[in-house]
């Protein structure tokens, strides 16, 4: 059954550019992923620090094995240097 994953980051003030850089690199690694089905980014119009990305899986095993993949874990690094706290992410499936 196919999974959605929603994650909230919090970037740095002068950092949005450098976030949104990295989490297109992030996204055009997990277009090449089994089981990607699509992504999307949104930042909040009232907190324009405030970034979700919204991406759907094939089945949750498929979101774990790129969560878990080298390549992901280092861009997430990169990341996590640009943000004011740690991200949060939950994963939902359909009823």
């Amino acid at each position: 059954m196919a999974v959605r994953v929603i994650i909230r980051r919090n970037v740095r003030p002068n950092f949005e550019v450098r976030l949104h850089e990295a989490l297109l690199r992030l996204r055009a690694k997990a277009m090449g992923q089994e089981g990607y089905i699509s992504g999307e980014t949104l930042r909040n119009v009232d907190n324009p620090n405030e970034f979700i990305v919204i991406s759907t899986w094939n089945k949750l095993a498929d979101w774990k094995a790129w969560e878990s993949h080298p390549e992901r874990r280092a861009i997430e690094q990169e990341i996590a240097a640009l943000l004011e706290g740690p991200e949060q992410a939950s994963v939902y499936t359909y009823p």
